[in-house]
This record gives structure tokens, C-alpha cells and sequence, in this order.
């Protein structure tokens, strides 16, 4: 079953060049591992909220606006594609990730047609 993990940080917490290379060499070495078990699908960080743009469409007109359209906490990271035999096992993989030792993974099956 595939499922998305949804990496969500404080954009505001400001890491130290050392954390953030560390963070980054982490976050790198689990995508490796989890490509090498062949559950790993697809991947990759995104650029701040600050460079977010979000479209609507509200009554033939479209809206535009700069950011994100949530206003929380936690904003989405990055986010990774899994395939995995069940739930079980996709938590044991999403646990392993290094966003969820400093922000949140959000677990979220693909429907199955």
C-alpha cells in the first residue's frame, strides 16, 4: 500500500548552520536506507512557505495569494512516497524519518482503486 508522509516543521525555529547540515545529512542517509529496502518511492524538500503561492477558484474567479492558505505552526517540509506491506510498517519507517524528532510526519494512505 503507498502511502505520503508529510514532513511539517516551525519554519521558525531557527537551527545553527551545524544543525542544519546535520539535519539535511540525516534526512538524506533515511532516504538512502529506505531506497535500499525498496520502500521508498519518491521525495524531496520544499522551498519555505514564505515562497508558497496558493490558488482557489471561488465562483469562476480565480484567488491568488502569497503563502501558505493554513495558518499553523507547522508548515509542510518536504514530503517522501512509501510502499509499504501495511500500516505497521509504515509507521516504523515514518518513525525513523529525522522530521519527526524535530517537527511532525503525517502518515496518509493513497486511496486503492
Amino acid at each position: 500500500m503507498k502511502y505520503l508522509l508529510m514532513v511539517c516543521v516551525d519554519e521558525s525555529v531557527q537551527l545553527s548552520p551545524e544543525e542544519s547540515e546535520a539535519e539535511v545529512k540525516a534526512a538524506t542517509a533515511w532516504a538512502q536506507q529506505m531506497q535500499a529496502r525498496g520502500v521508498r518511492v519518491l521525495g524531496d524538500r520544499l522551498r519555505p512557505t514564505r515562497e508558497a503561492t496558493t490558488v482557489r477558484m471561488r465562483d469562476g474567479e480565480l484567488l491568488i495569494s502569497d503563502g501558505p492558505f493554513a495558518e499553523t505552526k507547522e508548515q509542510l517540509a518536504g514530503f517522501d512516497v512509501i510502499e509499504c506491506a501495511n500500516l505497521d510498517e509504515a509507521i516504523e519507517v515514518a518513525s525513523a524519518h529525522p522530521g519527526a524528532q524535530i517537527g511532525t510526519v503525517e502518515l496518509r494512505p493513497f486511496w486503492q482503486e
